[in-house]
């Protein structure tokens, strides 16, 4: 495990009395065919100040040749060395029921080996979608955020990302992609997150606010509406309806680690099971009895009754002093945040943390998915 140099940011939700909360339906799930379109494009960026493409670029001097023949000019490619143009990619999300002439922010990426896009501006650049169909043009100056500079000129640093630009509002919407709801019979909701229980609960939810059976959950995740007729024709208030019904999602127990920064996050119901385990000078123990010592000939071991009491040696004794001992002692059935509290009241380091909570779920002990990113 490489070594973990961030504090570490523990979010734990502990307290067991707190039920989980209703949310809204729109927060929950997404409607079938209510979605964005991504566009891509290639342009240049032209204004550079000696910071563009070099001449090994082929893509950049063909296509600034391409648009100056566009414009009327007729120039050899080979003659062109410039160093103030740079290749980019454009992409853009197109959004659901946005109209022709709306506006879009995009994002350029430098294709070549140009050192910086700032202070240049984007030319004209049709944006397609994976239809080859030209949904948006944009154009117009580019930004690279604030500037954070250490030291002084001409040692100093410029230390924000200077081959990535924005423009906000750049693209202009040329066509757009037809979403009607008119004259539908059913509406496919989509949770974000599959899982049954949550699925059950937002059918059930429909159906008592529409006073009958008209929905239905076909899997972990869709559920589909019947559109009753006192709707027809106005689906649009149907769903405006149905995504402010409040409904409880299943609490999931679940613990992310992410081991670049060590941050862990947690949910309130992530329960311990009993175990005994041994990291460094740290020895956990969960068990019926917390008054015995765990021996380190029982470590990896899930632990019963008898087990527990066979275990009569002094650890902190054996190993010659308390500091060269550290000693946790739970009961079975406490959460995962109130092992870290445990850990933290001894000192264990992030590192540490990290490594006790893959090896608690590798036992089995740990009664929740643990994902590391």
């Amino acid at each position: 495990m490489r070594i973990i140099k961030t504090t570490l940011l523990v979010i734990a939700l502990l307290s067991l009395a707190t039920q989980a909360k209703a949310v809204l339906v729109k927060d929950l799930a997404s409607v079938k065919g209510v979605r964005g379109n991504q566009l891509v494009g290639y342009g240049l960026v032209v204004g550079l100040n000696g910071t563009g493409d070099g001449n090994k670029s082929a893509f950049t001097t063909q296509g600034l040749a391409n648009m100056l023949k566009n414009i009327g000019m007729s120039v050899n490619e080979k003659d062109l060395k410039v160093k103030n143009v740079a290749g980019v990619m454009v992409t853009a999300t197109l959004p659901p029921f946005i109209k022709a002439g709306q506006s879009l922010d995009v994002t350029l990426s430098s294709l070549g080996d140009a050192s910086s896009l700032q202070g240049g501006t984007l030319v004209v650049t049709p944006l397609k979608g994976l239809d080859e169909e030209t949904y948006a043009i944009a154009q117009g100056p580019v930004s690279i955020g604030g500037f954070k500079v250490t030291g002084n000129p001409p040692d100093g640093s410029q230390e924000n990302h200077l081959t990535v630009a924005r423009i906000p509002a750049g693209a202009t919407v040329e066509k757009e992609v037809p979403v009607s709801f008119g004259g539908k019979n059913e509406i496919t909701l989509s949770l974000n997150s599959a899982d049954f229980t949550t699925v059950s609960r937002l059918t059930t939810a429909i159906n008592s606010f529409l006073g009958s059976s008209y929905a239905s959950a076909k899997d972990g995740s869709t559920v589909t509406v019947v559109v009753p007729d006192k709707y027809r024709q106005q689906e649009i208030v149907l769903l405006a309806d149905l995504e402010n019904l409040d409904v409880t999602p299943a609490a999931i127990s679940k613990v992310v680690v992410d081991e670049r920064t060590g941050t862990i996050v947690m949910g309130e119901n992530v329960l311990i099971s009993q175990l005994a385990l041994s990291h460094g000078t740290l020895s956990i123990q969960v068990a019926n009895d917390p008054n015995q010592n765990v021996g380190k000939d029982m470590v990896g071991k899930v632990l019963t009754d008898d087990m527990v009491r066979q275990m009569t040696a002094d650890i902190a004794a054996k190993n010659g002093s308390p500091q060269s001992n550290r000693l946790v002692k739970l009961s079975p059935g406490v959460t995962l945040g109130e092992l870290v509290r445990a850990l933290n009241s001894v000192g264990a380091a992030p590192r540490d943390l990290i490594a006790i909570f893959q090896a608690i779920k590798a036992a089995g002990a740990m009664q929740a998915e643990l994902t590391i990113i």
